[in-house]
């Protein structure tokens, strides 16, 4: 069975994953789904936060080499992720300049890309699975409109989250793809 590392950017993120996208990814045969930090966790009062490219990619490397039967994936807010200097991460200063609708994948692409360069196999790169997120976590609670409306006791608004859902397909593109991986 497939494992997925989900490398995430806050504690509220990686515990979305382990409690609430986890179980939903288990129904499609995933083995394992865990979450990571990006930030420095041996810093107590400040985990989580969005750490330069360069190290990301070598825990997202260091993880794929390590275990031939994971994937990993990113849950990163484009709007967190620096644009210049030596944390900047790739694609991000190109997208700043594109309409909305191109921003996250104009980062995703060349996340990809370069962990196929540095890992020098097209075997581990096509087990890395980037997702930028356009939108704060918050935007994610939107996951399930009826189990969010009913998490806070008000049933009434699950139409209506639903159609604000609706209108935000980013998310569901990315969920997809993942469901659509071999457990």
């Amino acid at each position: 069975m497939t494992r997925l590392l989900i490398h995430v950017e806050g504690e509220t993120e990686e515990s979305f994953v382990n409690e609430v996208l986890a179980p939903h990814l288990y129904t499609y045969g995933y083995g394992k789904v865990s979450a990571r930090l990006l930030g420095n966790a041996r810093q107590r009062d400040r985990r989580g936060g969005i750490r330069g490219w360069s190290g990301v990619r070598k825990d997202i490397l260091n993880h794929l080499k390590e275990d031939s039967g994971c994937l990993a994936t990113t849950m990163v807010d484009y709007y967190r992720l620096p644009q210049t200097g030596e944390k900047a991460w790739t694609g991000r200063s190109e997208a700043a300049r594109l309409p909305f609708a191109r921003k996250a994948g104009t980062v995703q692409h060349p996340l990809m890309a370069d962990i196929g360069t540095q890992s020098g196999f097209a075997s581990i790169a096509a087990r890395f699975v980037p997702y930028v997120t356009m939108h704060e976590f918050e935007g994610l609670l939107s996951r399930d409109c009826t189990r969010f409306a009913a998490g806070i006791r008000r049933h009434d608004l699950a139409p209506r989250l639903q159609a604000i859902r609706e209108q935000c397909p980013h998310f569901r593109q990315w969920l997809e793809r993942l469901e659509s991986r071999p457990g």
